[in-house]
Order: C-alpha cells, then structure tokens, then sequence
C-alpha cells in the first residue's frame, strides 16, 4: 500500500509541475509572423490563477490572468510591417522568448487536394511552372506553417507544425497556390508574408464545419469516436476539430478556399454548406467581415468516374458562383480555362493563385486591378435569337473571336442545341442562335461533361458556366 501512496504522491506532483509551466500553441513560435497594424490575438496555458505579463521589442505590452483551468488570453498591439527581426517575452511560472518574429500580412488556405498539391507535384500530377518558383524560394520574408493531416473527434487546442521560413526545402512541400499567392503579395507589397496552409485531399466540405453548425442538417451521421476506416477524414466536423479549431481566433487578414471535388456527387446542399463553412469561420475568429475568396472547381471529366456526374460537377460549380454573388467580402476565381479534362489535378495553379492574389491586392490593398470574371446580368429574345448581357469589372470587355464553344440554345420541349456564339459591337453581350430553335427561353453556358473555355476578354479572365433555366 506504501507503494501505491508513494507513486499517487509522485504522479500528483509531476501532474503540478507540468501545470506550472507556460505553454502556447505550437502556432505562436519562433519564425512566426504576426499580423501587421492590428490586436493580434494571444493566447496559452499555466498554472490556474498566474499573472502572465507580455513585452516585445517593438514596444507593445500586455498581461493576463490564467483561469480556474489554467488558460489566458490576451491581444498585442502589432506596427506597421517591418523587415525588422522581432522579440516576444512572456513570463508566467516560466518564461518564454519568441524570436525572429516578423511584422506582415497573415493568410490562412484550406481545401482538398488542388489545395493541398504542393510545388514538387501530388504523384503524377505537376505544377507548370513550379520550378521559377522553387528558385526564388530562398526568402526569410516569407514564413510557411504546414498543419498536418489531422482527424479528431473533439475539437484540439493546438496542431504538431512548426513556423518555417521559405526555403527550396520547405517550399517544395507546401500548397502551390499558397505558395506562389505568398511570392505574389510579397512582390506587390513589399511586406513580409505568413501563409498557413490546413488542407487535406479527397475531403468533404462537411468534415470542415463545426458539429454544432451541422446539427440542423438531418441527414448528417455523426460519429462518437474516430472509425477505423481509411476514410476518417470525411466525417462531418472531424477536420474542423483537428486542423481549424486550434486557431481559434489567430489573426489573420482572410482565407483562401479550394475544395469541391469530393461533394459532386450530391450537390444540392452545396451552397448551404459553404455559407455555413463562411459563417462558422468567421465566427471562430470573431471577425464577420473577414475575406474569404475560394477557387471553383477546374474541368475534368468526372463521367470517367461515374455517369451523370457531369450536371451535378457544374451544380456545384453553381453553386460557388452563387456563393460569391450573396455573400459579402467573398469572391470566386473561375477556373473554366484552367482545367484538365485527364487530370483532377490540373497544372494551372500559378493562374489560380494570381487570381486569388489579385481579389486581396484589389480589395484589401487598394491596388488598381481587373479581378473578377464577368457575370451573367440579363437574357432577352428577339424571334429566333436569344441575346446575353453580361456585368463587368471595371473596363473589361470581350475580344472579338470565332468558334465560341460552350453556349446552347433550348425552347419549350427543353432540349438544348448547341448555339452559334456571336459578340455583338458592344463587346458586353453575345447573340445566341440554332436554326432548330424558333422561340428560345433558356440558354446555358459550360453545362458538358468537361468544359474548356475560349471565350476570350481583354483582362484575360474566363466567365463562369452558368445556366438561366432551373431544369
């Protein structure tokens, strides 16, 4: 019985001493960068009832008191951004110094695989051009945190990654499109840039919501405990839990988005599932303005997969745009000329990430750009021919061009031709027509099996598919 005593006794006092020391999150590290001109959230663990004070060599304080269950939070005034190399100290039962910090802007990327794909490739896919790219990756401005692929039941408190700075190393492993979105803002800003990346392939958009924002949804089966199954990663809420929630509120300027694939299948609850993905982010990170730009999903020939997946790939792809169009601080980079009808995994991410970079210079730097596709505004018929109007961006216009694949045409008995495309002088709206079609009452853009635009504009960005009827 001594024994047992002696060894309840040594147990309890590793347990306070473990107590007793100041933690933080694997996320507030050396190499990290913070948020620039903003009350950057800070947070961590002690012994319950401690006073933790807070100092930086940029000269913001703050303090804190740990909980009942030991947790503190507080914010610190971040400067303007700076090449600087910073400090952080915070003492609590112990102390703990953050160094080579930098002050810039912070962007989080999440998604499935497209997402996920870094530079050196995924298997046989590659990234078209990633080698420029891999060249200049030497660059201490640019710091990289890569979460691992985690699945958890109940939501974590922090991820096993580290802060890294841009190397040909850790670059060649990290997203693509994050990555070559960091090269872009850092050439146009001249800032340091911090990308988080939190994505992880073949995933549903459901295993990225939060259970609680789930629970409306009655066809949702939850599950109390991690399956065995390789498939863990898309059940609802777990990758939430594993790879979002652990940030809690972790400032950050927005997020970029690209995941799609693996809900064609069922597309009809897309759009509520993205508004709630939106939502439940944005309330995360107490912040409902935050941007929030996603990627449409890129051609390919889902048919190969599984017959009439080819409407239902275009549903979803529906379903972003109109995701964009009602929600504020969004916006959708349309991937019709970006594709590979052989490859789920097309090489056009630099095109991706440029676009993606041009939503935040435009509207969160006030750079002068084109950056959003334009957008079906109204259709009218005149006898046989149905006439487009589209809304553009600024100056933006179509380029005159022949062929135009993609439009059709359909009258009453919803049968749909496919329609001679002409611009008219306007260069703003397309007259459709099909000698089989006398009085046309829907048109429909995009709507096959693998669509690649060429329809061109003088901005060089391609027009989403989208369709007027509701068939």
């Amino acid at each position: 019985m001594k024994w047992l005593n002696k060894y309840l006794f040594s147990f309890f006092l590793v347990t306070i001493s473990l107590q007793a020391q100041t933690k933080l999150p694997a996320f507030f590290a050396d190499n990290m960068v913070l948020q620039q001109k903003d009350k950057v959230a800070i947070w961590g663990n002690d012994a319950p009832n401690t006073t933790i004070t807070i100092a930086t060599t940029w000269g913001s304080k703050a303090k804190a008191i740990t909980d009942k269950n030991g947790i503190w939070k507080t914010t610190i005034k971040t400067k303007k951004a700076s090449f600087t190399s910073e400090t952080i100290s915070i003492k609590g039962t112990s102390s703990i110094t953050l160094n080579n910090i930098l002050i810039g802007e912070v962007w989080f990327c999440s998604g499935q695989s497209n997402m996920e794909m870094p530079l050196n490739g995924l298997r046989k896919s590659k990234v078209l051009n990633a080698q420029k790219y891999i060249n200049i990756a030497n660059n201490k401005n640019i710091r990289l945190f890569n979460v691992p692929r985690t699945a958890s039941v109940l939501p974590n408190n922090d991820v096993n990654a580290k802060w890294q700075e841009s190397t040909m190393k850790s670059a060649r492993k990290f997203s693509a499109i994050g990555y070559i979105f960091a090269i872009e803002l850092y050439q146009k800003l001249n800032v340091p840039i911090g990308i988080i990346e939190s994505s992880w392939g073949g995933t549903r958009i459901e295993s990225w919501i939060p259970k609680e924002v789930l629970s409306k949804y009655k066809n949702i089966r939850f599950f109390n405990k991690l399956p065995k199954e390789e498939n863990k990663q898309k059940k609802p809420a777990f990758l939430y839990n594993g790879m979002i929630h652990p940030f809690q509120n972790f400032t950050v300027k927005g997020f970029l988005w690209y995941q799609g694939e693996s809900n064609r299948t069922q597309p009809k609850p897309y759009k509520s599932y993205m508004k709630d993905l939106i939502g439940s982010w944005r309330t995360q990170w107490k912040d409902s303005n935050l941007p929030f730009y996603f990627v449409q999903i890129a051609p390919f020939n889902y048919t190969k997969y599984k017959k009439g997946t080819a409407i239902r790939s275009n549903l979803i792809r529906e379903a972003q745009l109109q995701t964009a169009q009602e929600i504020k601080n969004t916006g959708v980079v349309i991937t019709t000329d970006a594709g590979d009808c052989n490859d789920i995994h097309p090489s056009k991410k630099e095109i991706i990430a440029k676009r993606l970079a041009n939503w935040a210079l435009a509207n969160q730097y006030n750079k002068n750009l084109i950056f959003k596709s334009a957008e079906f505004k109204s259709l009218k018929f005149n006898e046989d021919k149905a006439i487009v109007n589209f809304k553009f961006s600024k100056k933006d216009y179509f380029l005159s061009s022949e062929n135009i694949k993609g439009f059709e045409i359909a009258g009453e008995d919803k049968i749909f031709y496919p329609a001679k495309a002409i611009i008219n002088k306007n260069l703003k709206s397309i007259t459709l027509h099909h000698e089989n079609v006398k009085n046309p009452v829907a048109i429909r853009y995009g709507f096959k099996a693998c669509f690649e635009s060429n329809l061109k504009t003088q901005s060089g960005l391609p027009i989403s598919v989208f369709r007027t009827d509701h068939w």
